[in-house]
């Protein structure tokens, strides 16, 4: 029978009971199908506690540890903590996927967290970071039957890859709002509008996998206004056309389809408003909602207010708006007002959340943090 759960205890000495033991030295190898990424960047210690799983410990400074497992959905569970020390933990998920973000934990207190991984490419990556990171267990369980929240967009919802730190989509920060039940499978791509993703078959790829109750989130508008045949759509016409395929699919796999309306860009009127670039597309998504009975999520409207609340210079903090040397990858700086650093995407799933309760989608609400 496949295996279905894995389990690590991380530290020295022997392994806890049913556990894998992992040290600083463990680094991965394809024939064992587990390990650190870097072991230059992890230590071990021992705090020669008596329980087997708390007493020990790894350190891991920016590195990832990665395990082979077949494509599917994966519960992770992480014991975090330290007997002598407060610890302070961010965990991703390659490519860039937030799941903790500085989770505090005092001295001598331990935390378990679950958190839900949606690995498409044959490996979970599970990269810790922070000031103060910890890892004593992993336990890894297949989850087969949980609801999936596809997202459907462009580069501003896409998982940024991790080179081009800090570029993040908001789908790339969502599933630190979602309990463990909801899988964040994030199909957005840059550069799509809503005609070139079906053209592509990136929307084939989501029907292949969506089953009944799982969810679909749309969001395209930024690059449907493109002048090239590959992209553009009109307004009132083939766009609307373009979203109903999205609707359609869905509902006829017994999912539940969700129109977003695409988050504004960082430009601004002399007034201090903010200017609208997306012109009738915005409109035009609500307009269907409203037609097709789909819950919207007016993300125009809440990025609006964000940006109009917090003005024109600090809004550069949520944009990729960089000084030169101020980010690594773009040691030239960059000036970039339609795509978001993490910061920004943070702040954009946080309005993405804000939307799911206003607009009451159960039973989905019941699954945010």
């Amino acid at each position: 029978m496949a295996t279905s759960e894995w389990k690590f205890d991380f530290g020295i000495g022997d392994a806890a009971a049913g556990y894998t033991k992992v040290t600083a030295d463990c680094g991965y190898d394809q024939a064992q199908g587990y390990g650190f990424t870097d072991v230059s960047r992890v230590t071990t210690r021992d705090r020669k506690a008596p329980d087997a799983l708390k007493r020990d410990l790894c350190i891991p400074a920016d590195t990832s540890f990665r395990v082979d497992l077949p494509n599917g959905n994966y519960t992770v569970s992480i014991l975090m903590g330290d007997w002598i020390v407060p610890a302070c933990t961010t965990l991703k998920a390659s490519p860039g996927r937030l799941l903790l973000h500085l989770h505090s934990v005092s001295a001598g207190q331990f935390v378990r967290e679950t958190v839900a991984v949606y690995v498409r490419d044959g490996q979970m990556n599970l990269t810790f970071s922070g000031p103060a990171p910890r890892v004593n267990a992993l336990e890894i369980l297949a989850a087969p039957h949980a609801i999936n929240l596809f997202l459907a967009g462009d580069s501003t919802v896409t998982d940024q890859p991790e080179d081009g730190f800090p570029y993040a989509g908001w789908g790339q920060m969502l599933p630190k709002y979602l309990k463990h039940d909801v899988f964040v499978a994030n199909h957005a791509m840059s550069g799509r509008s809503s005609k070139s993703f079906i053209d592509e078959g990136r929307l084939e790829a989501i029907w292949q996998e969506m089953k009944a109750d799982d969810y679909l989130f749309i969001q395209f508008g930024h690059n449907d206004q493109k002048p090239d045949e590959e992209r553009f759509t009109d307004p009132s016409t083939t766009y609307k056309r373009y979203l109903q395929q999205y609707i359609d699919g869905a509902r006829s796999r017994g999912a539940h389809p969700v129109l977003v309306t695409s988050v504004h860009r960082r430009f601004y009127e002399e007034n201090g408003q903010l200017m609208n670039t997306h012109g009738p597309y915005v409109e035009s998504v609500r307009e269907l909602a409203a037609e097709q009975g789909v819950p919207l999520l007016d993300l125009a409207v809440m990025s609006k207010n964000l940006f109009e609340e917090i003005g024109e210079e600090e809004a550069k903090s949520l944009f990729m708006w960089g000084a030169p040397g101020e980010f690594a990858q773009f040691p030239g700086g960059i000036e970039d007002n339609t795509h978001f650093q993490e910061q920004g995407a943070i702040r954009i799933a946080e309005l993405v959340v804000s939307g799911i309760r206003q607009a009451r989608i159960w039973p989905l609400t019941m699954y945010l943090r």
